[in-house]
């Protein structure tokens, strides 16, 4: 066995990747109790002169919380749901069952991992404008303004996720057929099997899918302000914490920006603590990188 001649070097990068990492963290949350006039001065101070409260009530002000806060627990919460049953659905189908075209399939569905989500972003709003019988449209979706003034327009297109059917179905093709021909000669159907034996040896890359997919859905920004200039009632958390920088006190307005985002990232980071150790177990049974 050969040792390894430099594991100081290795050390070196942790820590510096830790430092890149929480630095920024820690200046947020500093900056957030800074008081008028301590942000963006010379020299710099990365802790505030006196920790001030008052930041976190102008942003909760400004930015009628609990509004923004229920816009982004329910678009997220559909989101993320629909993710993990659906990619969880394809990817077993795509493992585990044979039917003609299934490797047309896959490819297909690798193929939508190579365009950005923002190029579909035009199809899928006019989609939603011209929707049948919904906000004031006919039958032939004229007329009114179809989907778009509904809270339903945030989570419409991320429902199905190109990425999460991949890493689940990779994941699903290591588990044994014959363990899943053993329930079906016990009389079992697809979904029983599906659901009593797939499912629960996935749970820790489910686990990791869903943090994924609730940190992307959560830190949406360039859809919901999209959304949102149709209807301003469906406002999220990110579009409105961009929005303080017009209407706070010039001064002031980087302290409450972030303390408006150390209120936005609070959901993400108790999520990820609760959920960290089946996180970092699906990433290495994963092998995502």
């Amino acid at each position: 066995m050969t040792r390894r001649r430099f594991p100081w070097f290795s050390y070196l990068l942790v820590v510096t990747g830790a430092v890149l990492t929480v630095v920024p963290f820690l200046d947020m949350v500093m900056t957030s109790f800074k008081g008028p006039g301590e942000s963006g001065t010379l020299p710099y101070h990365f802790l505030p002169e006196a920790f001030d409260l008052s930041n976190y009530r102008a942003a909760v002000d400004q930015l009628d919380l609990p509004v923004l806060f229920r816009n982004s627990v329910v678009a997220t919460a559909v989101i993320t749901g629909s993710v993990l049953l659906t990619s969880s659905l394809a990817g077993y189908a795509l493992a585990k069952l044979h039917f003609p075209g299934r490797d047309f399939v896959f490819r297909l569905v690798l193929s939508t991992m190579m365009f950005p989500p923002f190029l579909f972003f035009v199809p899928h709003f006019l989609i939603l404008v011209h929707w049948p019988l919904a906000g004031g449209n006919d039958l032939l979706g004229r007329g009114g303004a179809g989907l778009t003034v509904s809270i339903v327009a945030l989570s419409v297109p991320f429902l199905v996720n190109g990425f999460g059917i991949f890493l689940m179905r990779q994941f699903m093709v290591a588990i044994p057929d014959e363990v899943l021909e053993a329930a079906r000669i016990d009389g079992a159907g697809e979904f029983t099997v599906w659901w009593r034996i797939v499912v629960p040896q996935t749970k820790p890359v489910m686990v990791t899918l869903g943090l994924l997919t609730f940190v992307d859905a959560w830190n949406e920004y360039i859809w919901a302000l999209l959304v949102s200039t149709a209807n301003p009632d469906v406002m999220t958390l990110p579009v409105g914490i961009q929005l303080l920088q017009d209407y706070v006190d010039p001064t002031r307005t980087m302290p409450i920006v972030m303390a408006g985002l150390v209120l936005s990232i609070l959901p993400v980071l108790v999520l990820f603590l609760l959920l960290q150790k089946y996180y970092i177990r699906g990433v290495m049974l994963s092998g995502l990188k």
